[in-house]
């Protein structure tokens, strides 16, 4: 242990081990006329100067532990982003299967073959009849299109709830805030992952003819062209502006329940994640049931439209409701609620804990550590 100078009255003349051991002791008991630096393994803790040894002296000063809910200037917009990023490909990767069975049962006239009862058999006759790996086509595009998506989507998130509180509600949290921001955030989100959605449904459905996203692309583009891409923007945005708008609402109110002070709590983050998913997911399950027929077109149910494709939110309303009335609004809710609340759940505690590191490295950096 090396040690600087400034040991204090307390070490006087005698045998040099002694006034070593005299001075390590009025070191660790943060005592000494002087100001002192202990020095442990190239780590500096520096002591206050002018205080006596005994009891009452102060502790050695250290930085505190950062809290980035308590520092929102640590939480760069670039770490909000990164976090994002990684939540929503980890959010879509993990939960892929079962959003290829939700695709499958909001099929409004499913084959034979594709009619299944529950999420579980329905992954398990995909599995069975049209091999292991079929559940989970289409995640390399999703995958792609979900990090960007997600980086826009959190930073402009955190942005607009802080800046809109402040006016709102100063110094405080607003749910009308928390509603808005994720209203705004959506718009960035959906476009750029409404693309990535169209191609990722039709790989989905039942006897897909696409072997390969480039097919799919090339096959939409040059039958459809470009607009396919985007014929479900606006029925996306209809059906994804309420869901963001409850779901980030009942998120915050959970965390301030769970989670008053807003500290990295990994429980919390995943039951109001989970939560915020289960709420909004059954409340938009008709608007959801639209932007599936939009961007799949399902050929049974073009032979009920007369325009030969179904386009707009309105024209998918009534197709949905000539094909299958009342109850066809709501197809798949039971994969919809099953896929959303732990999805929501990873999206939320992998963003928490990434944001929660990198903020920390940050601050670290700050301190000069």
């Amino acid at each position: 242990m090396e040690l600087g100078a400034g040991a204090g009255a307390g070490a006087g003349p005698g045998a040099r081990g002694g006034a070593e051991s005299g001075r390590v002791l009025l070191l660790l008991m943060g005592g000494g006329g002087g100001a002192g630096r202990a020095r442990r393994g190239g780590a500096e803790a520096e002591v206050a100067p002018g205080t006596g040894p005994g009891p009452g002296g102060p502790e050695p000063r250290s930085p505190p532990a950062p809290d980035y809910e308590a520092l929102p200037q640590g939480a760069a917009v670039s770490t909000h982003m990164l976090a994002g990023a990684v939540a929503g490909v980890m959010e879509h990767c993990v939960m892929y299967p079962i959003d290829c069975v939700k695709t499958r049962m909001q099929s409004l006239q499913p084959e034979p073959a594709a009619r299944y009862r529950n999420v579980l058999e329905a992954l398990w006759r995909i599995a069975r009849t049209e091999g292991v790996w079929r559940p989970m086509r289409g995640l390399n595009i999703t995958a792609t299109g979900a990090g960007p998506a997600h980086a826009l989507y959190f930073a402009c998130y955190e942005k607009l709830k802080k800046t809109l509180s402040d006016v709102i509600h100063a110094g405080g949290n607003s749910h009308v805030a928390n509603g808005a921001a994720g209203c705004v955030a959506t718009l960035l989100h959906d476009a750029a992952m409404n693309p990535a959605e169209v191609v990722k449904q039709r790989m989905q459905m039942y006897n897909s003819p696409y072997q390969h996203v480039m097919d799919c692309v090339r096959a939409v583009w040059r039958n459809e062209g470009a607009g396919a891409f985007y014929r479900s923007y606006t029925t996306q945005l209809t059906m994804n502006i309420p869901f963001q708008a409850i779901h980030f609402m009942t998120y915050e109110f959970l965390q301030e329940q769970l989670n008053p002070h807003r500290q990295y709590n990994p429980g919390s983050h995943v039951v109001s994640g989970a939560c915020a998913g289960a709420v909004a997911a059954a409340a938009t399950t008709p608007l959801d049931v639209c932007k599936t027929l939009l961007n799949t077109q399902e050929s049974l149910a073009l032979s009920s439209n007369i325009s030969g494709h179904i386009t707009g939110m309105a024209n998918a309303f009534r197709t949905v409701y000539q094909v299958g009335g009342v109850p066809a609004y709501f197809r798949g809710v039971q994969a919809r609620v099953i896929f959303q609340m732990p999805s929501t759940a990873i999206a939320w505690s992998v963003y928490e804990f990434f944001k929660y590191i990198l903020t920390k490295r940050q601050e670290e950096r700050r301190a000069g550590k």
